[in-house]
């Protein structure tokens, strides 16, 4: 790990950034300092296209973040409790977030990057009257607005949310409930504001020059905002099934504007002067490898993809095996574990490699599970999974095979050669291939574990979804610090909420607390997450 952090894409943004920063009037936790300094700066800023438009590439980029942000932010926790990584460094000692010892100031540092570097500049940008001047940027804003603030809700529940920014005295949270019913109604004006200017001005990109996702086009846009109503619809399913169904009616009704269908449509970070994080974090830094599940998957599957994602173990006495590092290992210094597989630094990870947000491989497989649940306008689950499955084989260019027919490779055991007490035996037995006459858990599970493997290796929605579904079914911590916090077997929910909260925002956190409904610590369940059974 390091600790410097980079500039943020283009050299002017931080000061356009800082001129709306000074709009803002917001009391959180570990920005104070940022702040001031950012109410110091007198730039002024005006409401015009270009000067709006330059603050977008850093809002954009900061999804993610540069290399130090994004290891903080989801490599150390998302990416590895979602089965697709571990560390083979063994911070502080191996006590760290990958065995439940869970960072304070690892995780303070999500709360800071994403008020400071995107919830300040989007309210800001609003401020300055885009709102109604440029509806269409006002509505790229806020789908933005949604994707970055969703990620930080799902990791700690409450956020402040609606009341950030007005008042000195303490800022409020809001229920995880409450957000997420404000996400459905951000994307009702986002889609109707870009799908009013499409109507109106067809083939105009005004915001193309600022554009790391779509290079200025609307339509697309559209699609994604659509599909992220259908992935938010779907994580409340359990607690709110008739929102839920609601919402992704809506967001699979053709005339909203459709959603991700094909490869063109996916939605990723890219663009001049933006480098993919996890090329630093794995080469560089040598910080992070595969994850034990991803192989044990992958391998058993005899899944063309692993080649795509992971490049084979280099430790003499494995070398050619594509061989993960389970979570919570005692990891040895390095570089004890550093011959086993990695990311493939010449296709998932280049310097250049978009980071994904959300691809269309992903949305077959939410309407596999919407038509699952027999909501109208999602057509048929299995056309939906195979759909999802050759869709994720052409994203990473390989052939699909028999593999869709496949309906006896299953995962594998897992074996660690440096030390054998990290051992496991499968944790599932689910196969490949489409059984129209297994019941609704299994067809799930079979969903589910596929939706997994192609989302690789954005672990924040593949966390949320093993959370919310149970599946796919992973290897628990080897090693437990939680004292007692979080059940091993069912592993962790959630993350703590900083404790620089506590002494500058004590009352407001307090009620945050009662808002989570348990105790502050990784074993309590967010507001979705209900420990009941699937259907």
């Amino acid at each position: 790990m390091k600790t410097h952090y980079k500039y943020m894409l283009h050299n002017g943004y931080k000061a356009v950034l800082a001129a709306f920063l000074a709009l803002t009037v917001f009391v959180f936790s570990g920005c104070k300092k940022d702040f001031e300094k950012f109410n110091t700066d007198n730039t002024g800023i005006g409401n015009g296209k270009f000067q709006i438009g330059l603050v977008y590439p850093g809002i954009q980029s900061a999804i993610f973040g540069e290399e130090g942000d994004y290891q903080l932010n989801q490599n150390l926790n998302a990416d590895c409790y979602a089965g697709y990584m571990m560390s083979p460094n063994p911070f502080r000692g191996n006590i760290n977030n990958l065995n439940y010892s869970l960072v304070d100031g690892w995780n303070q540092n999500i709360f800071v990057t994403s008020y400071t570097n995107s919830f300040f500049a989007i309210n800001a940008i609003g401020k300055a009257g885009t709102r109604t001047k440029l509806p269409d940027f006002w509505g790229i804003a806020l789908v933005l607005k949604v994707e970055t603030m969703n990620r930080l809700t799902d990791k700690f529940g409450p956020a402040a949310y609606s009341a950030a920014g007005q008042s000195l005295m303490g800022t409020p949270y809001d229920a995880q409930q409450s957000i997420y019913k404000q996400f459905f109604l951000e994307l009702d004006t986002a889609v109707t504001n870009l799908n009013t200017f499409v109507k109106a001005n067809p083939g105009q990109t005004p915001f193309k020059q600022y554009d790391m996702v779509y290079a200025g086009d609307y339509t697309k846009w559209i699609k994604f905002a659509n599909s992220l109503r259908l992935r938010l619809a779907m994580h409340i399913v359990k607690v709110d099934p008739v929102t839920a169904q609601a919402q992704a009616q809506k967001a699979l009704d053709p005339a909203n504007g459709g959603v991700l269908t094909t490869n063109l449509d996916n939605a990723s970070i890219s663009g001049p002067g933006y480098h993919n994080p996890l090329n630093v974090i794995t080469v560089s830094w040598t910080d992070i490898s595969l994850g034990a599940s991803v192989e044990t998957y992958l391998a058993g599957y005899k899944d063309p993809r692993l080649a795509k994602y992971a490049s084979p173990a280099t430790d003499k006495n494995f070398a050619g095996q594509y061989k993960g590092i389970r979570i919570g290992s005692p990891v040895t210094a390095k570089p004890g574990y550093g011959g086993y597989s990695v990311l493939n630094i010449q296709t998932v990870v280049t310097p250049t490699s978009p980071m994904m947000m959300m691809t269309a491989a992903e949305v077959w497989f939410l309407k596999a599970e919407a038509a699952l649940r027999g909501w109208p306008g999602a057509g048929d689950a299995q056309t939906n999974y195979t759909t999802g499955i050759q869709t994720s084989m052409d994203q990473w260019g390989v052939a699909a095979g028999a593999y869709i027919n496949d309906a006896t490779s299953l995962p594998i055991a897992y074996v660690d050669p440096l030390n054998a007490n990290n051992n496991s035996p499968a944790v599932s037995t689910i196969t490949i291939k489409w059984d129209p006459a297994a019941g609704n858990e299994k067809k799930l599970e079979r969903i589910i574990t596929q939706k997994w493997i192609a989302m690789f290796p954005e672990g924040q929605e593949a966390w949320t979804e093993y959370r919310r579904t149970g599946y796919p079914k992973l290897f628990p911590v080897v090693n437990n610090n939680s004292n007692g916090t979080i059940d091993t077997q069912i592993q962790i929910r959630r993350l703590p909420f900083p404790q620089n909260e506590y002494s500058t925002n004590g009352a407001e956190i307090q009620k945050a607390v009662q808002l989570l409904g348990g105790p502050d610590n990784g074993g309590t369940r967010l507001w979705w997450d209900v420990n009941k059974p699937n259907f």
